[in-house]
This record gives structure tokens, sequence and C-alpha cells, in this order.
């Protein structure tokens, strides 16, 4: 299979350093040429599912603007310039929940928008975290702390608890892991 190639890109829009947007010429591999493909450019970002020296899950039950309700979630934040993803999932964990862990497992990196880029999301899995401090979070929504077992990680992503999709993955993900390690 041959890649899609870019024949040429115009920024329509520049935000911040959250949000670019560009309008992008593309050739398929076949031969067509399309004309404004949206393309849109956000930082990357880590998740990090972390399990304390009891084995249980350390969650987030918050809010977001972009999901109705509330929902159950990881660590996370954005790879900083600098920083590896790895690097920014410790310095998250540290900074939201106060653990620290010296046993890290990649659960990969995907792409967020396969057709329009979006970032990639970086996910992890810390074993046998432990509390180290007080948070120092500087997050804008408002988020409880849990402790939960695996049976009610289980339950919470069968029934729809995790809202954001790179969440449900990165719990899902650190199942699977769990169970073949």
């Amino acid at each position: 299979m041959k890649p899609w190639k870019t024949l040429s890109r115009d920024t329509i829009l520049d935000h911040s350093k959250w949000l670019r947007v560009e309008d992008h010429s593309i050739e398929l591999p076949d031969g067509r040429r399309l004309a404004h493909w949206p393309w849109m450019i956000t930082p990357d970002y880590v998740n990090a599912v972390a399990l304390d020296e009891r084995g249980r899950f350390l969650c987030f039950r918050q809010t977001k603007y972009a999901v109705d309700g509330v929902s159950l979630a990881p660590a996370g934040g954005y790879v900083e310039e600098g920083e590896t993803p790895l690097v920014t999932a410790q310095r998250e964990l540290r900074e939201e929940m106060g653990y620290s862990s010296s046993e890290w497992h990649e659960l990969g990196s995907y792409s967020v928008d396969g057709n329009h880029g979006v970032g990639t999301a970086h996910l992890f899995l810390a074993l046998r975290a432990r509390h180290v401090g007080e948070t120092v979070a500087d997050d804008l929504e408002e988020q409880e702390f849990l402790l939960l077992t695996r049976a009610e990680i289980e339950d919470a992503l069968e029934n729809g608890q995790f809202k954001v999709l790179s969440w449900a993955s990165a719990y899902a993900l650190a199942l699977n892991y769990l169970n073949n390690h």
C-alpha cells in the first residue's frame, strides 16, 4: 500500500499552542487529488492508568467541558516541549494524584483521528504506585480522587462510565496488559 501525499498546506487558523487548522491538498495512492482537506494540529497527550501497592486503580470522577455529565478518568495531560511521553505521564501522575511509580509500561501510542490529525495519545500503565505528596494540579474541572477495585473498573467500562475514548481505551488496555503478564 502507498501512503497519501501532501501536495500543499495552508494555515487557516493559528489559535494558540492548543489548536492550529490547516487546509491541505492531497494525492491519494491511486493518483486522485483532493483539495481543501481539513487538518487539525493539537498537542500530543498522555493518559496514565495507575495501580497502587494494594492493586487498587487510581481514578478520578470528574467533569469536562466536552463531556455530558460526570466521567471516570485517569491522570493525564499534554506533552510539554522537550518532554518524552513517559516523562509527561510520570509528571502528570505526581501532579494530579500525588503518586509516583518506578514501574511503567507503555500501552501504545495512537493517532486521535486517522484522517484529520488531532495529535497522538500515548497510554501508560504504572504499577505499585505509592503516595508521595500533595497534588499540585492546575486543572479547571472539579474532580474527586477514587481508589477502585479491578471489578469496579471492569463494571465502569461495561456501563459507559468512562466517557472519553482514550480514557476507556487506557483502562481496557491496562486490564489486557494485566491479564497477559
